[in-house]
């Protein structure tokens, strides 16, 4: 349980660690100098940018080499993209060399709940996967498509059988291929006592099937329950190769990853404590009732530095 004290005493903390976020550092000469000095790695994934750039009534795909500039220009060192298979791979990987952006993780779509099409599904992946390991790439992300985005739906045993078999064979595959599934979640898996999530996690092999802990979507997806959100992280934080950051307050997404609704600083030293260091991906996405102060640049430019400072004991 997260005692109210001391939570409270780092809610402080972290408010301190953004103090200096205001001050003016020029974004190559940080960049320059974060690498040069071998500084904690932070990435980012393409969702929230896509989101932001949608506020300012752009597209982030309508011109990936100005979008990725951007993204450099805000201080992250990895890209995560979001594709659904080879050509968008193909297309990306250049343009993020150009920028100096790794792409240390992939995030790939599958359908794997239906038998005619987990074949299919399977192949598309690992086909992005080859692809991308010749870049870099050590972890492939995936969720499994739920039946209907946002809809009401929940998926039957008989699915969850299948997508768990499913999800463990492209884990073996994977693997076999030097690199590393993580699974991940949103909300929609947490519905029904939760019972696709964990059945993702104890019907796969730990050692094909890790996870992409996405903290704040098991944050709601519990009904805004830290306390679900802590057992998780003693359920399966072993099993944790990347940590998605997004962070709320008053349930609702904030523009900045800062402190909020969540306790990131218990989550990273309840990690440190069981010697778990996953790849940090920031995305800290906006929505319906969120802040809008700050052009996408400006933002990550700040979740960028906290996340280096909140999180400066994984890069000991």
């Amino acid at each position: 349980m997260i005692d109210p004290i001391s939570s409270r005493r780092r809610f402080l903390q972290d408010m301190m660690l953004t103090l200096p976020l205001a001050a003016a550092v020029p974004a190559n000469a940080a960049r320059t100098a974060r690498v040069a000095g071998g500084k904690l790695h932070v990435s980012c994934n393409q969702y929230p940018w896509a989101v932001f750039y949608g506020r300012e009534g752009r597209d982030f795909g309508a011109s990936l080499d100005g979008a990725l500039a951007e993204v450099a220009a805000s201080g992250i060192d990895g890209f995560e993209p979001g594709v659904g298979g080879l050509q968008q791979v193909e297309k990306i990987a250049p343009l993020l060399k150009k920028h100096g952006l790794e792409m240390r993780s992939l995030y790939v779509n599958s359908t794997l709940h239906e038998t005619g099409q987990v074949d299919k599904s399977i192949e598309l992946v690992l086909a992005a996967a080859a692809k991308a390991k010749a870049v870099g790439t050590r972890i492939i992300v995936t969720n499994p498509s739920p039946i209907r985005w946002g809809g009401p739906e929940n998926k039957n045993d008989e699915q969850l059988t299948t997508q768990a078999a499913a999800l463990n064979t492209l884990g073996a595959e994977l693997r076999r291929m030097g690199l590393t599934l993580a699974y991940h979640n949103h909300d929609i898996e947490l519905r029904q006592a939760a019972r696709e999530f964990h059945h993702m996690m104890v019907g796969t092999d730990p050692k094909n099937v890790t996870l992409c802990l996405d903290a704040h979507w098991v944050y709601r997806g519990a009904g805004n329950s830290q306390v679900a959100l802590f057992d998780v992280l003693k359920l399966y934080g072993r099993r944790i190769t990347e940590l998605h950051l997004r962070q709320s307050r008053d349930g609702v997404w904030t523009e900045v990853f800062a402190p909020g609704d969540i306790d990131y600083r218990a989550l990273a030293e309840y990690l440190l404590k069981i010697g778990v260091k996953p790849l940090l991906v920031l995305e800290q996405a906006v929505e319906a009732g969120s802040p809008n102060t700050l052009k996408a640049t400006e933002a990550f430019t700040q979740s960028t530095r906290y996340t280096r400072r909140l999180f400066a004991g994984f890069a000991s």
